[in-house]
């Protein structure tokens, strides 16, 4: 059992991005609190923790602060009801640096259909797809220091009835640009 909590996560947050390859696929799964119970040799590798670092460790380990908390709230809100989720995030390395990921969330079932933890999909963003998230992310982050997650939610709903879509069909068309 790792012995991380939220507190060792780096302290000094460095402009130093790491990029997958086109071939990476990041596997990670979690029981429904969130800890990891598995990583595949790419997630260590990106993240720059041992195996024994993630396992046990909260999956918010590896959360960046340019990372809006409503992402977050909507991604857990969509799984916890048994959808899937859909999204780009930014994702804090041990050393303080940082890799974009195109995420896959879903939930996992036990025999009786009940949810016993999530799997998590990651593979290589397009460039044009983070070049139209990131000013968005920067706006939540803004609305949020201002308002708080609320005015962050607000924001991103209008956002989208404006462009008359869902988070995870603007996700979907951002990343097949």
């Amino acid at each position: 059992m790792a012995t991380l909590n939220k507190n060792s996560a780096p302290k000094n947050i460095i402009n130093n991005k790491k990029v997958m390859e086109e071939n990476d696929f990041i596997v990670s799964k979690t029981n429904t609190k969130g800890i990891i119970t598995y990583c595949n040799q790419i997630f260590i590798e990106m993240s720059g923790y041992t195996k024994e670092e993630l396992i046990g460790a909260n999956h918010n380990l590896i959360r960046h602060p340019d990372m809006p908390a409503v992402a977050f709230k909507l991604a857990w809100d969509l799984i916890k009801s048994g959808n899937e989720f859909f999204g780009f995030v930014k994702n804090l390395k041990k050393d303080g640096g940082y890799y974009w990921v195109f995420a896959y969330i879903t939930a996992d079932y036990d025999k009786n259909g009940k949810i016993i933890g999530y799997s998590s999909f990651r593979r290589k963003p397009s460039n044009a797809a983070l070049e139209a998230i990131e000013p968005v992310y920067k706006l939540l982050i803004d609305a949020e220091k201002k308002g708080g997650m609320k005015a962050s939610g607000e924001l991103l709903g209008s956002f989208l009835a404006q462009h008359k879509t869902t988070y995870n069909d603007l996700v979907m068309n951002l990343q097949k640009s």
